[in-house]
């Protein structure tokens, strides 16, 4: 009789697909992108792969260069706003829908519009709604009597109109979690609360929020690494402009390493590692509360 084979064995080859999808799309794109940030990258040597290492000098090439300072200051303030506004819109949108009433399946889907366009189209949309000339939303605030606003093209507007359309793609994201989020919450608790005469805010702030707040936790931390990495959006609309008004991170990387006719593969790619490692630090620090959490 053919011997079984050992369980360990069935283990491995289960765990071998995700384990050479990871070292593929994840692993070796990290090290490539490491390996250019600690090296001299030239078109010719790009290709012909005979960079000199230069260690962390594309680092401090980063760090001394003016634009350092701005980008970092853009890229908080475009995550920290971003993230509130869409866990708050969101939040308030998934207690509404929490209420069950007729139509609220067809609204909620239709919430799910703007998640579910493609970026280039959400971004394409918002550049024509906030156009000068002839943009809607301009259009809308003459009819009011105020004045139209250089949304695209001003240094004082262009950060908070891509701050905007950044706002209105995650909100469907937050909805939908948090929503999920919600069904799990037992009723009899409410209804419970409601003997005890606690009205409708005692109840989200005692109950809803209290127990929503692992679901919470996990939607802030996805929302801050995708809004993090935004690059679609900012480029579509401003392209990081006017006078750098609207640069982040991600734009900085993508115009070091592509938008000059000289390219600065390094540096761009040192500009990209930063990101990753923003990213990574505040995961650890999410699994540091999660299990704080589960210990007390």
């Amino acid at each position: 009789m053919r011997q079984r084979p050992h369980p360990q064995w069935a283990a491995w080859a289960f765990l071998a697909p995700v384990t050479l999808y990871l070292a593929l799309f994840y692993a070796y794109p990290l090290y490539r992108n490491l390996d250019l940030s600690l090296r001299n990258y030239t078109v010719r040597s790009f290709v012909q792969g005979d960079a000199p290492f230069t260690g962390l000098h594309n680092y401090r090439t980063v760090f001394d260069d003016p634009t350092f300072a701005p980008a970092l200051l853009h890229t908080v303030v475009f995550t920290a706003v971003c993230l509130v506004f869409q866990y708050a819109i969101g939040l308030a949108l998934a207690v509404f829908f929490n209420q069950h009433f007729r139509l609220s399946a067809t609204l909620r889907a239709l919430f799910l519009v703007p998640w579910l366009l493609p970026l280039i189209v959400s971004a394409s949309t918002w550049s024509w709604m906030l156009n000068s000339e002839s943009g809607v939303v301009n259009a809308a605030l003459h009819a009011v009597g105020i004045d139209p606003v250089n949304w695209l093209t001003s240094p004082s507007w262009s950060l908070t109109s891509v701050i905007i359309a950044n706002i209105w793609i995650g909100v469907p994201f937050n909805l939908v979690v948090l929503y999920s989020g919600l069904q799990s919450i037992p009723a009899g608790l409410y209804e419970a609360a409601a003997l005890d005469g606690a009205g409708a805010w005692r109840r989200f702030w005692s109950i809803t929020f209290p127990l929503l707040r692992p679901v919470s936790a996990i939607t802030l931390l996805l929302g801050l690494v995708y809004t993090l990495k935004v690059f679609d959006i900012i480029w579509i609309m401003t392209k990081g402009g006017p006078a750098e008004s609207s640069t982040t991170f991600a734009t900085w990387s993508y115009q070091l390493g592509f938008g000059n006719l000289l390219p600065a593969f390094g540096p761009g790619a040192a500009v990209g590692n930063l990101l990753v490692v923003a990213a990574l630090v505040f995961g650890l620090v999410y699994v540091r509360v999660q299990r704080k959490q589960a210990l007390s």
